[in-house]
């Protein structure tokens, strides 16, 4: 999703500026854009699951990263495909060793599109675990 269309309520200034977005005006929210503004989210399009951790989620201002949109709207599939994804990775890391091949290019280098998307190959080799962990 890139992007969050809706339509003015009622009249609304926004903040201080003195805009007055007038009711019934259709609004589109630029969520791509936001996601990769440098002053929410500091080097934006360098790979950092660390800015998500616990410790820094309270730094995210809050409704500037919406993966899933938010409030009443927010999409219906979001908790299913959370734990979808969170037990597809738990079952491959159970069974395989995941190793990068000297053909993958370090450090990554992406490409802009609607998610970081590599430019480059990546090559990673998938060797079965002989000290399978086993899940409960």
């Amino acid at each position: 999703m890139n992007r969050l269309d809706r339509r003015a309520e009622a009249n609304c200034q926004l903040g201080d500026t003195g805009i007055v977005v007038p009711k019934g005006m259709n609004i589109m929210i630029p969520i791509y854009a936001m996601q990769r503004d440098p002053k929410l989210f500091p080097d934006p399009e360098k790979f950092d699951p660390d800015r998500f951790s616990p410790e820094k989620r309270a730094d995210i201002v809050p409704y500037s990263y919406l993966p899933f949109g938010d409030g009443p709207r927010v999409c219906i599939g979001m908790r299913f495909s959370q734990i979808q994804v969170k037990t597809c990775i738990a079952c491959v890391i159970a069974n395989f060793k995941i190793l990068r091949c000297p053909e993958t290019k370090v450090p990554l280098e992406y490409r802009l599109g609607p998610g970081p998307i590599a430019s480059k190959l990546l090559v990673l080799k998938f060797e079965e675990r002989t000290d399978k962990i086993p899940l409960k």
